[in-house]
C-alpha cells in the first residue's frame, strides 16, 4: 500500500447519527461518564469560549476523555439565538474523533450540534431525576428551544411526568412549545414565572444574563437543575436560591466556580466554595434527602461527556 496515497476521512452527517445515536445509548453513556467524571476518571482541559455580541451568538470548543478509552474527542458547538428569525437553527456544531493510541483522527461528525442537545438534555434529565422528590410530579421548564423541549422529553423517559409548565419572554413560543410537548404525549400549557418556580422540578434551558426566577418563590421540596449558564457572562439561577439549597450539585466543579450559576453563587456569599458535590456521584445511589430540601444542579457540561457518547454512536456507525 502506498502510505502517501490519500486516505478518506469517515464523515457521518446528522441522518446517521440519529439512527445510531439511541435514547437508551445515550443515556447509558452520559450516566456512565457522569460517574467516571466524579470519580476523577477523565480528562478535560478548560473549554475556550468565543462571544459574538453583534450577532447574539457564542461558540465553545470542548475535549475530553475517559482513561484508558480509545478516542478522545473535539467539539464545536456554537449558539446563535437570532438564527430562528432567519429560518436556521439556534444549535450548529461538529464533533472531530481521535484516536488516544496514534493520534489520528478517525472520523468526523457532522452532527449539527444534535450530540451537544442530546448530551445535555441526558445530563439534565438524568440529574433531574436523581434529585428531585421520588414523588415529584409538575415540571416547569424556563425556555423555549429545542432544550426545553428535550428537557421534558427526555425526563419522561425516566420518570412520570404530569404538567409540565413552560414559561418564556415570547407568548407565542411557549404556546408552539406546548403543542409539540401536547402532541408527543405530555401534558403541557403556558405558566407564569412565579406558577413555574413553584413545581416540583424546574429546569432552566436559557441565554440568561440575569436570573429568570425568583428564588422565594421555590418551594420547600423542589429540585431546581440550570443548564443554560455556560460562559461568565450568562446566569439563570439567583445565588439566594443557591442559599436555601440543602444540597448542590454540580457536573465539574471548576468549570462551576469559573462560569457557572454556582460560581456566581459563591462569590455572592451565598454558598461556599467547597459546598457542591459532584453530580455523578448521585447517580451511584439513591439520595438522601428531606422531602422538605430544596436541591439544585449546576450544569456547565464536560468534554468527556462529548468523548464517551462520540465514541459510542461511532462504534454503532462503524459496525
Amino acid at each position: 500500500m502506498d502510505a502517501s496515497a490519500p486516505v478518506t476521512l469517515p464523515a457521518f452527517d446528522t441522518a446517521a447519527i440519529k439512527k445510531a445515536a439511541t435514547p437508551q445509548l445515550v443515556l447509558d453513556t452520559i450516566r456512565d461518564a457522569l460517574i467516571a467524571h466524579a470519580e476523577g476518571r477523565t480528562s478535560v482541559p478548560p473549554p475556550l469560549h468565543m462571544d459574538f455580541p453583534e450577532a447574539d451568538g457564542d461558540c465553545h470548543v470542548k475535549a475530553g476523555w475517559i482513561t484508558g478509552a480509545a478516542d478522545f474527542t473535539v467539539k464545536i458547538a456554537t449558539g446563535f439565538y437570532g438564527n430562528p428569525r432567519l429560518g436556521l437553527p439556534s444549535n450548529h456544531g461538529l464533533v472531530c474523533v481521535v484516536s488516544a493510541r496514534t493520534g489520528q483522527v478517525r472520523a468526523l461528525l457532522d452532527d449539527q450540534g444534535l450530540l451537544t442537545a442530546w448530551r445535555t438534555a441526558a445530563a439534565g434529565a438524568l440529574i433531574t431525576h436523581a434529585m428531585a422528590r421520588p414523588t415529584a410530579a409538575t415540571l416547569a421548564v424556563f425556555g423555549t428551544g429545542e432544550q426545553a423541549r428535550l428537557q421534558a422529553s427526555w425526563l419522561a423517559k425516566l420518570r412520570p411526568v404530569g404538567m409540565v409548565l413552560v414559561h418564556g419572554r415570547n407568548p407565542h413560543k411557549a404556546n408552539a412549545l406546548c403543542d409539540e410537548l401536547n402532541a408527543r404525549g405530555l401534558n403541557a400549557r403556558p405558566a407564569s414565572a412565579q406558577e413555574a418556580a413553584e413545581a416540583d422540578m424546574i429546569i432552566t434551558t436559557t441565554p440568561a444574563t440575569a436570573p429568570v426566577l425568583d428564588a422565594t418563590q421555590v418551594r420547600e421540596g423542589s429540585h431546581v437543575t440550570g443548564i443554560g449558564t455556560d460562559m461568565p457572562h450568562k446566569n439563570e439561577l439567583p445565588p439566594a436560591l443557591f442559599h436555601r439549597a440543602r444540597l448542590i450539585a454540580t457536573d465539574d466543579h471548576a468549570q462551576c466556580l469559573d462560569h457557572g450559576d454556582f460560581g456566581h453563587a459563591v462569590r455572592a456569599g451565598a454558598a461556599a466554595q467547597d459546598g457542591d458535590i459532584a453530580a455523578g456521584l448521585l447517580l451511584k445511589a439513591p439520595v438522601d434527602r428531606p422531602d422538605t430540601a430544596i436541591t439544585v444542579a449546576d450544569l456547565t457540561g464536560v468534554g468527556a461527556l462529548d468523548a464517551a457518547l462520540a465514541s459510542a454512536v461511532l462504534g454503532q456507525l462503524l459496525r
